[in-house]
């Protein structure tokens, strides 16, 4: 009897902590979002979402609904819009307007590459050393003068395109 007493309170814990959580340091209870109900988007490629934009009604809406069932003609237009922003928060053309989204993409691309540039430049001012001698024009020309005298690579390589006879480069 006690044993199964306890597994009741349990259960009815487990089921009321799975649906409110404690807040941290608050006495109230905070509720949780269910996800698992159809949630509410306005998007262009669905028109008709599966929820109202509004879901907790107030008076004054309640007592518009009621008034929406009769006629509609003996409803302002001021009402009419009101009715439809119930159902949904944003129309076609608000939702096509575009947004100034992209001149902050635009400036964090810019101000990132900017960023890049100057760290190269840090980079090439305080960490690099100057070029190395074996990028001189004098030290390549010896360099591929001493690969032709030892007749490096002939069939397809760099002996393969110099003229030994004329002392030239092949035409």
């Amino acid at each position: 009897m006690l044993a199964s007493r306890a597994f009741s309170l349990i259960g009815k814990r487990a089921i009321s902590t799975s649906i409110c959580l404690r807040a941290h340091g608050h006495a109230g209870v905070v509720k949780a979002d269910d996800f698992s109900l159809p949630a509410y988007f306005d998007r262009r490629d669905i028109p008709l979402p599966e929820v109202a934009f509004v879901r907790d009604l107030s008076a004054q809406q309640q007592a518009l609904k009621e008034k929406e069932k009769a006629s509609w003609t003996a409803l302002s237009a001021d009402e009419k819009v009101e009715l439809y922003r119930i159902k949904f928060n944003e129309t076609y053309a608000e939702m096509k307007k575009g947004t100034n989204e992209w001149k902050t993409v635009v400036g964090g691309v810019l101000f990132f590459l900017g960023l890049t540039g100057l760290i190269l430049i840090w980079q090439k001012h305080f960490m690099y050393g100057p070029i190395p001698h074996t990028f001189s024009d004098e030290w390549v020309s010896a360099q591929t003068k001493r690969m032709l005298d030892m007749r490096i690579n002939p069939v397809e390589g760099i002996s393969s395109q110099w003229d030994f006879e004329k002392n030239e480069w092949k035409k």
